[in-house]
């Protein structure tokens, strides 16, 4: 892909989001915020892969994951603030606006993208999953952790047929990080409830 008079090959793209992508859930296993940072930092290396394929759904969730990047960051410094100071904020709004505007780009890359050619149903799979399971990052819900996996399984299956090699690769090793995440996150989930 030529960017800016450079010429970067897709296989370095595919190669620095996941470098980001693997620290990024080193950070999600702690429920770290640093999380949203090198999540944040994945986006426009994948964009720029996704766009190059005309893969419009993948490069649109892109964007989605920036605005849940920038949404979740903020929510759960309101969260800390509630938890730790009492400080309340207004759930309700912070989760509508952005998924409204998640839906819209969904919504819109869904409108240019050919569904005759059976893999973009593949892709818009992966998407709808990909929306949900953020859904519940966002909120630092367990359930989130297997619906991950499931994104990952659909995905393997989509970046072999690309041929985004270490894209498919990757999505056995974060289908295997998702494992511990969600063992890690019941855990907590067992321990607040006794806790209560």
């Amino acid at each position: 892909m030529n960017v800016f008079g450079l010429d970067i090959p897709p296989l370095l793209l595919d190669l620095i989001g996941g470098l980001c992508v693997l620290v990024s859930l080193y950070f999600l296993w702690a429920k770290s915020s640093v999380y949203w940072h090198w999540s944040n930092l994945s986006l426009l290396p994948y964009f720029l892969l996704f766009v190059s394929g005309g893969q419009w759904m993948l490069a649109g969730l892109q964007v989605t994951y920036l605005l849940f990047g920038i949404h979740g960051l903020y929510l759960w410094h309101l969260e800390k603030q509630r938890d730790e100071r009492g400080v309340p904020f207004r759930e309700g709004p912070w989760y509508g606006v952005t998924w409204a505007a998640s839906l819209a780009i969904f919504a819109s890359t869904v409108a240019v993208t050919d569904f005759g050619a059976a893999w973009n149903w593949v892709q818009f799979a992966a998407v709808t999953l990909a929306l949900v399971a953020n859904f519940g990052t966002t909120r630092r819900w367990a359930w989130s952790w297997p619906v991950w996996i499931a994104v990952n399984a659909v995905q393997a299956v989509y970046f072999w047929h690309t041929q985004y090699w270490v894209l498919f690769g990757l999505q056995f090793v974060l289908a295997a990080m998702s494992v511990v995440g969600w063992r890690a996150w019941r855990r907590d989930e067992r321990r607040d409830v006794a806790f209560a």
